[in-house]
């Protein structure tokens, strides 16, 4: 079943963050003419051109409801997955990386929920390499701004929300409460 989308909807655009269809704009390509929704970003300086026939195929999706914000915002407070110190390996970031990248690719907001716990968690076993600081402020960027528009509430008090249900482990030293 096709989600109908309008002008002035806003829709989820996965790695980049939440969009409005500013307008349709129909172009000739080859001897056909297609419509494509132009989408602005509300969070940056950025428009883009979709094929509204492609929108599943690149993955637009609607904003969250209510229910799927709590539930991803519960996984913040779950226990990560255990990870091995030899997971934590440079060459396994690698792989590690590419799962995680393929998630955001999907923009399922309980996957980047999960992407961000895991994250915040291996944070504290050890100092996150630039790619992994690169991710986690990616998905907490991610999350809050869906967040923020679902729940009605500014980005600022999303990302406290989002930080407020991580659970620090009780394996954390004292070291690690300081920084």
């Amino acid at each position: 079943m096709a989600i109908k989308y309008s002008v002035d909807d806003r829709v989820v655009y996965p790695g980049y963050g939440v969009a409005q269809i500013a307008r349709i704009v129909k172009k000739v390509v080859g001897k056909d003419t297609i419509d494509f929704f132009e989408l602005k970003f509300l969070s940056k300086e950025m428009t883009v051109l979709v094929p509204t026939a492609k929108l599943t195929l690149v993955g637009i999706r609607p904003l969250s409801p209510t229910s799927r914000v709590t539930a991803a915002l519960k996984i913040l407070a779950q226990p990560a997955r255990e990870i091995s110190p030899y997971e934590l390996t440079a060459s396994n970031w690698n792989k590690r990386n590419k799962e995680y990248q393929n998630k955001i690719r999907r923009g399922d907001l309980i996957e980047l929920s999960e992407i961000y716990r895991d994250l915040k968690h291996i944070s504290q076993q050890k100092e996150l390499s630039f790619g992994e600081k690169n991710l986690l402020q990616q998905t907490e960027m991610l999350l809050a701004e869906e967040i923020s528009l679902v729940e009605e509430v500014g980005a600022e008090r999303a990302i406290t929300q989002l930080r407020a249900h991580f659970v620090i482990s009780p394996k954390i030293s004292a070291k690690a409460h300081t920084l």
